[in-house]
């Protein structure tokens, strides 16, 4: 991903750049929210066993279901019809063309695991009426799946083993502990846990399943989180996130003879996810790179990182490769356009843009790609945000603001499509979207800034957002108003 000197970390190059952008004044056409809201949501991804296809969720009819599409592109096929409950795949069969796929009942969030065979008759997997399962992974051997349920104790998810030839569900895990599974070895004898103490301090365990035994892997003091990633191709050695010692999350690998470990790789951000090809042949490394996501693959047999075709300047996530490892699918989410299906090609080194969910009545050129800015608070405290001025805007014309405050506590304001924000900016009113201290992705220091001070401090920042947009020579101070989810404070209100 090419860096631009909008992520600049200096308050004065950030005004430099939001000002150099006010000359880019021209009229644009303006949607209803209706027209904006009429996109087409998809998601996940799953090669078919011959790499022909690949599957996703979406919901162009209302009600997601799964479709195909050719990798190559072409044709997009529908190939379930709920008209009720959502559909939201899990995988193809790893030697045929059945399908998984997870659903509930009316949105009650109890899902089951459904098997669809080839000619659309349907099996729920899991019928058991009051327990939710939810599918971690397919085996090494392709001989079985794993999943977690807690039709034994509603509290927990007992881990399970469901081979494909008879699907009778085997329990390999029973969770007393209340943890969460990271990942499960390729020989299927190590699994690694976590389990949360706080949003900020967590614990990780290993089970061998031979000896029947659990390791603490993590004693430590003070806040530190820990999350396995995956184990590697010959199952000796754990691959995992944490922030010891560490404002950002990084990799390191754990050996499971030695108990030594070893830093992998790190960034100046926290990185969000590693995973692997089949081989082990790629790294896949996910990085939250101030409020989007930059992949980095590393090829192990050449020893080097893949130099990547430049890509769509935006939010790059699920990504997914086959197990050839000739191809790798992943979506892309930008301020001027939603979710999109991509595959990349590692042999050609090409990628290719195979569905466009965007409303086509929407002219992409007419919306705004939102840019990185700081402004120092009250207290000096430097605040990310998202910046958003319409094309509209002329030169010395001022216009009015909205200052939105994203979920949380802990939240994250990101890079990425939104329909609200993009009508209200195509209406002709300037947004900054705060990452107010407490908010994920700029350090734990930060992020643990609000503790105890909601309301306060963090509304603090949010009022000096008011005053940046002063500085930007465009908004209009006097026809400021504020937005925001649940952690959206009354007091809000009274400061603006």
């Amino acid at each position: 991903m090419r860096n631009k000197s909008i992520f600049s970390m200096a308050l004065i190059f950030c005004l430099v750049s939001v000002s150099s952008s006010q000359d880019d004044y021209r009229e644009v056409k303006q949607y209803t929210i209706e027209q904006f809201m009429n996109t087409v949501s998809i998601g996940g991804s799953s090669f078919s066993h011959d790499e022909k296809l690949i599957m996703f969720s979406s919901n162009k009819t209302g009600i997601y279901n799964a479709y195909t599409i050719p990798i190559g592109g072409g044709d997009i096929e529908q190939i379930t019809d709920s008209k009720d409950n959502s559909i939201f795949i899990i995988s193809f069969f790893p030697n045929d063309n059945r399908i998984l796929y997870s659903s509930d009942k009316g949105g009650n969030e109890i899902s089951h695991i459904y098997i669809r065979e080839e000619n659309g008759n349907v099996q729920d997997l899991t019928p058991e009426d009051k327990a939710r399962s939810t599918f971690y992974d397919w085996s090494y051997d392709k001989e079985s799946f794993l999943f977690g349920s807690n039709k034994r104790d509603p509290k927990f998810m007992d881990v399970y083993e469901m081979d494909i030839d008879t699907f009778t569900p085997k329990m390999i895990y029973q969770n007393d502990s209340g943890y969460n599974l990271g990942a499960i070895s390729n020989d299927k004898r190590y699994m690694a846990f976590t389990k949360t103490i706080t949003n900020v301090n967590s614990e990780m365990y290993l089970y061998d399943r031979e000896a029947n035994s659990i390791k603490h892997l993590s004693p430590h003091q003070g806040d530190v989180n820990y999350s396995p990633q995956s184990f590697n191709v010959d199952s000796k050695s754990l691959y995992f996130l944490t922030d010891e010692g560490s404002e950002f999350t990084y990799l390191k690998l754990y050996d499971i003879i030695s108990g030594q470990t070893e830093k992998v790789e790190e960034a100046n951000w926290d990185i969000l996810y590693a995973s692997f090809s089949r081989s082990g042949r790629y790294r896949i490394i996910g990085i939250n790179n101030d409020a989007k996501t930059e992949i980095k693959i590393y090829d192990a047999e050449k020893k080097e990182y893949i130099s990547l075709p430049k890509l769509p300047d935006a939010e790059i996530t699920s990504v997914n490769i086959s197990d050839s490892e000739n191809w790798m699918s992943f979506y892309v989410n930008g301020s001027r356009a939603p979710n999109n299906l991509f595959v990349y090609n590692f042999v050609t080194k090409t990628y290719k843009q195979l569905t466009n969910t965007m409303n086509p009545e929407i002219d992409p050129n007419d919306l705004v790609d939102g840019q990185v800015v700081r402004y120092n608070s009250f207290d000096g405290v430097e605040i990310p945000a998202l910046y958003y001025k319409p094309h509209q805007v002329k030169r010395g014309e001022k216009v009015p603001a909205i200052v939105m405050v994203h979920g949380g506590p802990g939240g994250q304001a990101r890079v990425g499509y939104s329909a609200l924000k993009q009508f209200i900016v195509n209406h002709g009113y300037i947004i900054i979207d705060v990452n107010n201290r407490g908010s994920s992705g700029y350090g734990k220091t930060f992020f643990k800034m609000d503790d105890l001070k909601h309301g306060e401090a963090d509304l603090g920042d949010c009022i000096e957002a008011k005053k940046f947009l002063a500085t930007t020579g465009h908004a209009d101070t006097s026809k400021t108003a504020i937005m925001g989810l649940l952690y959206f404070k009354v007091q809000t209100i009274r400061e603006f």
